[in-house]
């Protein structure tokens, strides 16, 4: 089966990990994840964002202790579909923030003639504190990228 995700990863944190976990159980033994990362010119580079390298690198470093990197393919996306719109895929996994441009995606590969692509949704991974990690709250620095809460004491 072939799997897709995309994102900004910026930073890669725990909800990522999930993500991409959730997606290679779905790709099964012999399938492929594709995980597109939102270009530098996409995002408009600001204070605290992470260039696509230094966001790739945090990724392929996971990917390799995981010892996964075979089994996935990190390329830049400059829109917010990326290949998913026209490559032929079997399905997205998404977050609850994501789910809305899934369903986007398949009205669009409907219009090109494409097959929708099965939505799989994970669920927001908390942080030690009920809610849920996020590049916003760790750019924020109120949690670290594992959800542990950030102490000013």
């Amino acid at each position: 089966m072939k799997v897709c995700i995309g994102g900004t990863f910026n930073p890669f944190h725990k909800g990522h990990k999930t993500l991409i976990k959730k997606a290679l159980e779905i790709a099964g033994k012999n399938g492929l994840v594709f995980i597109g990362i939102t270009s530098d010119e996409m995002i408009k580079i600001k204070k605290g964002t992470r260039s696509l390298e230094e966001r790739k690198q945090s990724m392929e470093k996971y990917l390799i202790e995981e010892k996964i990197i075979e089994k996935v393919k990190i390329k830049p996306i400059n829109d917010r579909f990326g290949p998913s719109i026209k490559e032929d895929f079997d399905a997205i996994v998404v977050s609850p923030e994501t789910i809305t441009t899934a369903r986007e995606l398949n009205k669009e590969r409907k219009k090109l003639g494409k097959k929708p692509l099965k939505i799989i949704q994970v669920p927001f991974v908390m942080a030690e504190d009920g809610k849920p990690i996020s590049s916003t709250r760790i750019r924020n620095k109120e949690i670290n990228e594992n959800g542990k809460l950030i102490r000013w004491d």
